[in-house]
C-alpha cells in the first residue's frame, strides 16, 4: 500500500496506465542489486532509487578518484578518496529517503555473491571486467534471477537482459566464451562521458520494465550504439544449446 507521500513523490509514473499504482507497487517490493557504482552504476543506482525500487544494495570496492569525475556523476571533487559505494548510497537517500541502500565496499565472489544474488529479485551489471560478468552470470542462472547487463568502453555500448525464468533466454555466456576475452578499461581505451549515462539509464529502464512487467526487455536481444554515429543496431541472440552454464 503506497502512502500519501509516495503517491505523490511517484505521480508521474502512476499516472501512465500501462504502469499505475500496480507497477510502483512492485518496484516498492523489488531487490535490486547494482554490481559496480562507477559509470554504469551510477545513473542505474540514481535512477532505480529515484524511481521507487524499494530496496537497494550497491557494490563496489573502489574509491573515487579524480579521474572518475569526468563520467560518474553520482560522485564530486568533495568526495575525492570516500567509497563509491557508499557516496552513491548517500547521495541516493538524500534524493529518495522512502528507498532502503545498502553499501558493500567490498568485491563480491563465491559463496558470499551467490548468496547476494539469491536474495535479489533481479541484478544489474555495471562492472567493467569479464571474470565479474561470467562469475555474476553463472549466480543468475543458477538462482534463476534476471540479469540486465551493459557494458560501455570509447564511444560504444550495449545493453541486454538474460532472464533464465524463460526458456528461450540465452545468457551471458551463450554470447560470449570464457576463454579469449581480455579486458579492455576506460583508462586504458578512454570513453566518452555521456554514453556511460546513456547505457546506465538503458540500463535502468529494462530493470524497471522488468520488474513491472511493463513492456518488452531486451531478453533474446543485444542492443549496440555507437554514440559517435548516434546510431542503435539490434542483434538478436538465441539459447546456446551447449552452453556450459545455461543448458547444462
Amino acid at each position: 500500500m503506497l502512502s500519501d507521500d509516495e503517491l505523490l513523490r511517484y505521480s508521474r509514473q502512476i499516472l501512465m496506465p500501462r504502469f499505475d499504482i500496480s507497477g510502483q507497487e512492485k518496484l516498492q517490493s523489488a531487490r535490486v542489486l547494482v554490481i559496480g557504482a562507477g559509470g554504469l552504476g551510477c545513473p542505474v543506482a540514481l535512477y532505480l532509487g529515484a524511481a521507487g525500487v524499494g530496496t537497494l544494495t550497491l557494490v563496489d570496492d573502489d574509491n573515487i578518484e579524480l579521474a572518475n569525475l569526468q563520467r560518474q556523476i553520482g560522485f564530486d571533487t568533495g568526495q575525492l578518496g570516500e567509497s563509491k559505494a557508499e557516496s552513491l548510497a548517500d547521495r541516493i537517500r538524500r534524493i529518495n529517503p522512502l528507498v532502503s541502500v545498502t553499501a558493500l565496499n567490498q568485491r563480491l565472489e563465491g559463496d558470499a555473491l551467490a548468496r547476494k544474488v539469491e536474495e535479489a529479485t533481479l541484478v544489474v551489471d555495471c562492472t567493467d571486467n569479464f571474470n565479474t560478468r561470467f562469475a555474476l552470470n553463472r549466480a543468475c542462472v543458477s538462482a534463476k534471477v534476471p540479469l540486465v547487463s551493459g557494458a560501455a568502453i570509447r564511444g560504444e555500448g550495449q545493453v541486454s537482459v538474460y532472464d533464465s525464468r524463460q526458456e528461450e533466454s540465452p545468457c551471458y555466456h551463450c554470447l560470449y566464451p570464457e576463454q579469449g576475452n581480455e579486458d579492455l578499461t576506460c583508462s586504458e581505451a578512454g570513453v566518452i562521458a555521456p554514453l556511460v549515462g546513456m547505457i546506465g539509464a538503458t540500463q535502468a529502464m529494462e530493470a524497471i520494465k522488468v520488474i513491472s512487467g511493463v513492456g518488452t526487455p531486451l531478453i533474446g536481444r543485444l542492443l549496440i550504439l555507437d554514440a559517435w554515429e548516434m546510431q542503435w543496431r539490434e542483434m538478436k541472440l538465441a539459447r546456446d544449446p551447449s552452453c556450459p552454464v545455461c543448458s547444462g
